[in-house]
């Protein structure tokens, strides 16, 4: 498989495949593609596997395209502002990601549901008690909303994050909740009650923008109708 990212501010990612090449996707994921790819939709890894993936913000059902020729060409779109991440598991291993991060990923590449390991961790870190695990032997590719920041931890090193901001970070990396001191930081200094704490060793991708923030604050421009 060749790839090359398209586009910045709504990018997409467009692929090459050679024949049996598989990519897979949530439903509705595909932007484009050329003649000679075989679509073929289902549960993919089953009922239990597609309930978990409605949890992390995926869709119940999968898609997975399979070039039937060399070279036909396949592109799939961000859904937000941002950059799409290429993410070799070669590398990693493994990697938990936030909730609607997964873009696609080739056959080799596993998107399982995994609870976080505290209570407070999924009652308050913003993402809820389920996030997604991405590991196998392939290339995934991730959305970042805004911009990414990579960062290596060293064992025991320490990085606090605003709630929304954490897009992904390897398996080695500990993920808390950790509350904001001080009453006047905590009601007034506009970043929440709590903040994401991550601890290394491993590496972190973090991303600019806060999507659900950014929402939010549109949302106090759209006018609405008093009754």
């Amino acid at each position: 498989m060749r790839y090359r990212i398209v586009g910045s501010i709504m990018p997409a990612v467009e692929m090459q495949l050679q024949a049996g090449e598989s990519i897979y996707t949530q439903t509705g994921g595909m932007s484009w593609m050329s003649d000679g790819i075989l679509m073929n939709t289902n549960a993919r890894g089953g009922f239990m596997k597609g309930l978990g993936r409605m949890f992390t913000g995926e869709s119940f059902f999968m898609t997975t395209y399979t070039s039937q020729r060399e070279n036909a060409e396949i592109a799939f779109s961000s859904t937000v502002p941002g950059e799409i991440l290429p993410l070799d598991l070669r590398k990693y291993g493994s990697m938990i990601c936030q909730k609607g991060a997964f873009l696609c990923a080739q056959e080799q590449v596993t998107a399982d549901a995994v609870f976080t390991k505290k209570l407070s961790s999924g009652l308050f870190g913003g993402e809820g008690f389920i996030l997604q695990e991405l590991r196998g032997n392939g290339m995934a590719f991730l959305e970042i909303d805004g911009n990414k920041v990579e960062k290596d931890l060293e064992p025991g090193e320490v990085i606090k994050v605003d709630t929304g901001n954490v897009a992904a970070f390897e398996t080695s990396v500990s993920y808390d909740i950790e509350m904001v001191k001080g009453g006047m930081n905590m009601f007034l200094g506009g970043e929440g009650l709590f903040m994401t704490k991550l601890t290394g060793p491993g590496h972190v991708i973090l991303q600019t923008q806060n999507f659900s923030e950014f929402v939010g604050r549109i949302k106090q421009y759209i006018p609405t109708r008093n009754d």
